[in-house]
């Protein structure tokens, strides 16, 4: 007798503690921005996180796959031995990129002749991005852990984890802040570090009691070699590189603006707010995953990824077209009345992106199930040809505002890469309902 499809209860109950774990992450943004804005020289130093993030973010983007790869390859003690060593080395390449930016010269060629900052937001980037060293080794650990917890059903536990990464987070930058005389971007850089490092431990300490029995399993049979996880893996790496490799495309193309300044302040400010919404559809990603191998599940998923996408678009537009972005951004974020002129009308923009987001994450999902993950990277390319066309034509022809641009540039790259991806995703469901 066939299983009975999910319903939308069981679903939530296993969606929800990967979507808290999204959403307490999306809060790290908010609350360190908000401090840095309330810090000396707030939009140099506002300037030089975002343009940190965006640095950690690209050395980041080789692991940051790992979680859908342990979700849907760890079946037992081959597949787990394998697919660990394989991170650990991933972590070791990711970590020496990261070491080599911050070699002075390189770092001076990136900051200086590529994207044309000030000495002053250069200087500061600097000091963070060496504190951000441990942050894409710290990730790629904890991420391979965590996809073995919800590959399981344990989806609670990769909650404590954040809770623990973003009480860390917290402690730490409240310390900073209120202890140390130091500049806002060190508070932001610091406090990040922390967090990433202890999630990762705790990661490591939640899942000790299920590895023995998944080192019990003998999946010897599954061809589960490094060659095949290289196959299925490096589409998915090379994606979130070519992805995240838009921030400083984006960057530089802000740098030769109008508002350049303003512009590099305010970006961080609007994506941690979207990033609060675009989190319920990440989230969602390594559920289906999850979920879609059971029978009769595909509708259910689906359907309850469109409420996803209706209930995000509707609370961003929420805050974007009342006068809940004032308050956002000048009493929560902590901007000036100039600054957050500079955010709104970008904001409305960005409002319909959380549900690109969601779209993006079940296409990507599906893709993965099926063991089809080369379209995904072309995806990708698509989605930076689409941000850099997009920049050129609003920055060199239109004189848009660098911020302005760089949102409307983030949702024309979007909606390209999900029309990509169309025929692929439409094969890959058939391939899966027919199961």
């Amino acid at each position: 007798m066939p299983l009975q499809p999910l319903s939308n209860k069981e679903i939530f109950k296993f969606w929800s503690p990967l979507a808290a774990t999204w959403l307490m992450m999306g809060i790290e943004g908010p609350f360190l921005t908000a401090l840095i804005a309330r810090a000396s020289q707030a939009e140099f130093n506002l300037a030089a996180y975002g343009i940190a993030y965006s640095f950690a973010l690209i050395m980041e983007s080789p692991v940051i796959m790992m979680m859908s790869a342990s979700t849907a390859l760890v079946k037992g003690k081959n597949s787990f031995n394998k697919l660990r060593h394989f991170t650990y080395w991933v972590n070791l390449v990711t970590t020496l990129m990261m070491l080599l930016l911050i070699i002075p010269p390189v770092f001076d060629f990136f900051a200086y002749n590529l994207l044309n900052l000030p000495h002053g937001v250069a200087s500061l980037t600097y000091k963070a991005a060496v504190i951000l060293l441990p942050w894409p080794g710290s990730i790629g650990y904890r991420r391979f852990y965590q996809g073995i917890l919800i590959s399981n059903g344990q989806t609670r536990k990769v909650a404590y984890g954040t809770i623990v990464r973003v009480s860390s987070m917290a402690i730490t930058a409240v310390m900073v802040f209120t202890l140390l005389n130091v500049d806002g971007v060190i508070i932001g850089a610091s406090a990040l570090a922390a967090g990433v490092l202890m999630e990762a431990l705790a990661s490591r300490f939640m899942v000790r009691k299920l590895l023995p029995a998944v080192k019990a399993i003998n999946d010897t049979g599954e061809h589960i070699s490094y060659k095949f996880i290289l196959k299925f893996y490096f589409p998915l790496a090379t994606t979130s590189l070519i992805s995240l490799a838009m921030h400083p495309m984006v960057t530089f193309f802000m740098g030769v603006s109008r508002n350049a300044i303003e512009s590099f302040a305010v970006l961080p400010v609007l994506n941690s707010l979207v990033f609060l919404f675009r989190s319920f559809g990440l989230s969602y990603q390594e559920a289906i995953i999850a979920l879609i191998n059971r029978t009769n599940n595909y509708k259910a998923v689906r359907n309850f990824g469109i409420y996803i996408a209706l209930g995000t678009v509707a609370g961003l537009a929420l805050i974007a077209f009342t006068p809940l972005a004032d308050i956002w951004f000048r009493d929560v974020s902590g901007l000036s009345e100039r600054l957050a002129s500079f955010a709104l009308i970008p904001l409305m923009i960005y409002s319909i992106f959380p549900a690109l987001t969601v779209f993006i994450s079940f296409q990507r999902s599906i893709l993965v199930c099926a063991k089809d993950t080369k379209p995904v990277t072309m995806a990708s390319v698509s989605e930076v040809t689409g941000v850099g066309i997009a920049l050129l034509i609003g920055i060199h022809f239109f004189n848009l505002i660098g911020v302005t641009a760089a949102v409307i540039a983030y949702i024309t790259g979007r909606l390209l890469s999900n029309l990509y991806l169309l025929p692929h995703f439409t094969k890959a469901s058939k391939k899966i309902t027919a199961q």
